[in-house]
């Protein structure tokens, strides 16, 4: 686990992919240094803001210079455990599941997509993400001689606290959670939760109709 994890908040945290995203684009871009005040008009924070985040994780920038951009974003690259790399599974190959299995960006990141598991028989035996989905039941064969660090669970509300216990019995200690329950896991299980529902109400919310 991240040993800044206990000291900065979560609120900070959570912001770090986004200064991660912003950082590469300005890579991309050619961008060698940015002041944080340039760098808070881009993300739409403060300069403040940005110092005090970046503070909270030791001694960035300099005055009159502002921040080297690569630099800064291997800074956070590191903070974020994006220098290791991850084994990670799904569960659940539906629509979800398919989406996630193809999506690039994990493995360039390094994450690499290990297992794909269903109980479906038409799903059984297709490719995913260049992995054959395989049957539920051969998921604790798999995790003896498979080491996952993340279970992607995209499985229906009904079973998901199921499945969860099963694999967490299993060993598995991150579980990115897009099944719309809150799951009950033992405490050294990390839980993040994606509920594309809650998301869709807040914004109907917003939108005032």
């Amino acid at each position: 686990m991240n040993h800044f994890s206990k000291k900065v908040s979560m609120t900070v945290v959570k912001r770090l992919p986004k200064y991660y995203q912003y950082l590469s684009d300005l890579l991309e871009n050619d961008i060698e240094k940015i002041s944080s005040r340039e760098l808070a008009s881009l993300m739409r924070l403060t300069a403040s803001q940005i110092r005090q985040d970046l503070n909270s994780f030791g001694g960035y920038g300099q005055q009159g210079y502002g921040y080297n951009v690569s630099e800064l974003r291997e800074a956070i690259k590191v903070i974020l455990g994006l220098d290791s790399e991850y084994n990670c599974m799904i569960i659940g190959a539906g629509n979800m599941g398919h989406a996630i299995a193809n999506y690039e960006r994990f493995k360039r990141e390094g994450v690499f997509l290990k297992g794909v598991f269903d109980i479906d028989p038409q799903r059984i035996g297709t490719v995913l993400g260049g992995v054959v989905v395989k049957h539920l039941d051969e998921i604790e064969n798999f995790l003896e001689i498979n080491e996952i660090d993340i279970c992607i669970l995209c499985v229906p509300r009904e079973v998901g606290q199921i499945v969860a216990t099963q694999i967490t019995d299993l060993g598995v200690k991150g579980i990115l959670n897009f099944s719309p329950l809150d799951l009950n896991v033992p405490d050294d299980v990390v839980v993040e939760n994606v509920n594309i529902t809650d998301s869709l109400f807040t914004l109907t919310y917003l939108l005032g109709k």
